[in-house]
């Protein structure tokens, strides 16, 4: 692999993020989740959990490269954030917003393998409920959002898509590990 690669995993809530996270850092140690900033409540596995102070910091820094809302709570890409990720490995980051895909790729020099990883609305309802998430119904809502902003950006180009119904996530891995070190073309 060439010095600063990462993937960014975009998709709707169930589609395999976080799957296919595990199995990419399963085939290969130096792929790793980035942990966002999330102020607010709720789940704090996979994020750093922060305050509405430290966000107003990394603004006045210039060090926020994206943020959005979603579940009542604001998600942040920051560059401290993303200077430790990529010290450390890898990054995978998972997004379900294409002007955060743009901002992340315009805002931080690397070379970014963009993956959408995709289920149908009812796939969500399914792996939500199975996994016993209490929130499904905003998870609808965010697939909604999801499906909208995919429609709303047609001359996205991706480097992999996925159907994560069909595709299981050892192999949705190894796909994205061979784009990444130029081993298949895809």
């Amino acid at each position: 692999m060439s010095q600063k690669q990462g993937v960014i995993l975009y998709g709707p809530p169930g589609a395999g993020k976080d799957t296919v996270t595990r199995a990419l850092a399963e085939l290969d140690a130096r792929y790793g989740q980035f942990t966002r900033l999330k102020i607010g409540t709720g789940k704090s596995t996979g994020y750093r959990m922060g305050t509405a102070e430290q966000l107003r910091e990394l603004e006045a820094a210039g060090d926020v490269v994206y943020t959005n809302t979603r579940y009542g709570n604001t998600y942040v890409i920051d560059l401290p954030g993303l200077n430790a990720a990529f010290a450390a490995g890898v990054p995978v980051v998972h997004l379900g917003q294409v002007d955060g895909i743009r901002a992340l790729v315009g805002g931080y020099a690397a070379d970014w393998t963009v993956v959408l990883l995709w289920c149908p609305r009812e796939v969500t309802v399914q792996r939500s409920q199975g996994r016993g998430d209490s929130d499904t119904t905003a998870r609808l809502t965010a697939w909604e959002a999801t499906r909208e902003d995919l429609d709303a950006h047609p001359d996205m180009a991706w480097g992999l898509t996925m159907d994560t119904t069909t595709a299981s996530p050892q192999e949705a891995a190894q796909l994205i590990d061979q784009l990444l070190t130029g081993a298949a073309t895809v």
